[in-house]
């Protein structure tokens, strides 16, 4: 257990120092939570239009949207570069060298991650509630449930690129190739009700999409999308074992 403790202390320090990845997945999605903010407001839309949410406003639902981008950045940006660059420098060679369990190490690098994808939608969070006024429909225990397996689903898939990617730089192209249609198209930082029809039919397939429209249902109070959960648990489980079959230590 200290052992796991003190790499989880090592993971965010080292996280910390990294000043790209600590803007692009923290501040990052808050900035944009804020200029969207001031842009449209979060005044709720009356019934009849395109916009209406049933008494929400546009921060209410781009807030869980801009926690999926979290999550995206955290397991597509984060986990591929850190985890392959470990690797060509003999890093995880070493770790594995040691008396520590190879697992013990895994277990501290998904927490860490998770625990900072956390942060990001808590800080989303709070600059929705201190700037706009923040309304939540949902329960914090089942929006949390939907949160974690968006966030495993991901992490899921984020160690599958990095155990494919022979360097750092590939796990990079990678991680951004994958991230960032994902990003424009999937309604996590511009709605899908702006889009063409035809890029709306695209951004339905598109594994985000399904985050974003799991926790928005979740955050305005609405039952569970169970195609969208349904989809993550099979992404977690079909990424979680490739991952192990595939995990490279040098």
């Amino acid at each position: 257990m200290r052992s796991f403790v003190k790499l989880v202390t090592v993971q965010f320090k080292l996280f910390l120092r990294e000043p790209a990845a600590f803007f692009f997945t923290l501040v990052f999605p808050a900035l944009l939570l804020t200029l969207f903010g001031i842009i449209w407001g979060n005044e709720p839309e009356p019934p009849g239009s395109p916009f209406y949410m049933g008494g929400f406003g546009y921060v209410d639902s781009e807030v869980p949207a801009l926690a999926a981008l979290v999550i995206g950045t955290t397991a597509l940006m984060g986990i591929p570069i850190a985890t392959a660059n470990a690797r060509e420098q003999r890093i995880l060679r070493r770790y594995k060298a040691t008396p520590m369990r190879p697992a013990t190490y895994l277990a501290a690098d998904v927490v860490t991650h998770l625990a900072i994808a956390l942060v990001g939608m808590v800080l989303l969070v709070v600059v929705g509630k201190l700037a706009f006024d923040l309304r939540f429909g949902g329960r914090a225990p089942v929006l949390l449930a939907g949160f974690l397996l968006s966030a495993l689903a991901f992490i899921a898939v984020g160690y599958l690129i990095a155990s494919l990617a022979p360097t750092g730089r590939v796990a990079q192209v990678a991680g951004q190739v994958i991230y960032f249609p994902m990003m424009f198209l999937s309604g996590a930082a511009i709605p899908l009700q702006f889009m063409p029809e035809n890029v709306r039919q695209v951004a339905e397939v598109l594994p985000m999409t399904v985050v974003v429209r799991l926790l928005q249902d979740l955050w305005f109070g609405r039952e569970w999308y169970w195609p969208a959960a349904l989809l993550l648990a099979g992404l977690l489980v079909v990424g979680t074992a490739l991952s192990v079959r595939t995990f490279r230590w040098e």
